[in-house]
């Protein structure tokens, strides 16, 4: 059992997200703050990033990910903290995989 949390842990986003700023990389958090209806991912939900567009985690599936990768990459560059949205009122709603009638907020911020 206890080799199981060590494998959690080395999974855990904001695990990795803490290494990865203790390395000297520049880090953004994208968090699932909102869901309604089909989301493949709860609330509280992380996805990390770095500078290089390395990635862990998850916020959703499809091609959600790409565009918050790409989005954090912009937060990383500003400084500046984004609210991002992804539902079926979005014409991207097929292309980023949330065709089922979910929608999704991220918040997407830089860490340190």
């Amino acid at each position: 059992m206890q080799n199981d949390v060590h494998l959690d842990a080395a999974r855990d986003p904001l695990i990795i997200a803490e290494a990865w700023a203790k390395e000297g990389r520049e880090v953004a958090l994208a968090t699932v703050v909102e869901t309604w209806g089909s989301a493949p991912r709860p609330t509280g939900s992380h996805l990390v990033i770095d500078a290089e567009g390395n990635f862990h985690g998850s916020v959703s599936g499809g091609c959600v990910e790409g565009a918050v990768v790409t989005e954090a990459m912009d937060v990383l560059g500003s400084g500046k903290p984004r609210l991002l949205e992804f539902g079926v009122a979005d014409e991207t709603a097929w292309r980023v995989g949330l065709s089922c009638g979910g929608k999704i907020k991220v918040y997407v911020e830089r860490l340190g």
